[in-house]
């Protein structure tokens, strides 16, 4: 009895990946697509997972990416806070800074972190809880720098951005949520 076997030749083998390709990118759009329309901040989710690659091709890749954006912005928030601090000449304006510094640097050293290697492990309520907790962090520093700081170019700018932070978090436990509910 004579055995076939299949050789495929490097072009077609290339051709077949490059056809299967725009079915990858089409799958990642629409998760994408269904999952962010689920968020209170739908523009905001597909502006922060379009443009990431690889694409997030799964619920799980997708909460773990959308929680590393949020890192990202902290991150971002926490230099900006640390900058101000350099330059402020106010010492209550000061103070208030160093207490926003306080409440960012754990949560962008250990607690996001963590948050998304839990969720790689399928433990999302641990990322649920980090992410309110962020967002908590958040508005205690929007508070300090309210009650503190004049309506000055850098005070509104951090406004800006403890805004985005927190309507990221949203997404972000949003888009955790959805997953929970698909399982």
């Amino acid at each position: 009895m004579k055995k076939s076997s299949a050789v495929i030749s490097q072009p077609s083998l290339y051709l077949f990946l490059l056809l299967l390709l725009p079915l990858q990118l089409q799958s990642s759009d629409d998760l994408i697509d269904t999952v962010c329309k689920e968020t209170p901040f739908c523009d905001l989710c597909e502006a922060s997972l379009r443009p990431l690659t690889p694409s997030p091709s799964d619920p799980k890749s997708l909460a773990s990416a959308m929680a590393n954006v949020v890192l990202g912005n902290m991150t971002d928030t926490l230099s900006y806070i640390q900058s101000l601090i350099r330059h402020s000449h106010d010492p209550a304006a000061e103070r208030a800074l160093a207490q926003c510094a306080e409440l960012y640097r754990p949560v962008v050293r250990f607690n996001i972190p963590q948050a998304v290697e839990a969720m790689q492990r399928g433990e999302f309520g641990f990322a649920l809880y980090v992410l309110g907790d962020a967002e908590k962090q958040t508005d205690s520093c929007q508070k300090r720098i309210n009650s503190t700081m004049a309506d000055d170019e850098s005070s509104v700018a951090l406004t800006a951005r403890n805004q985005l932070v927190k309507n990221l978090c949203d997404v972000a436990i949003s888009v955790i949520k959805s997953l929970m509910n698909s399982r």
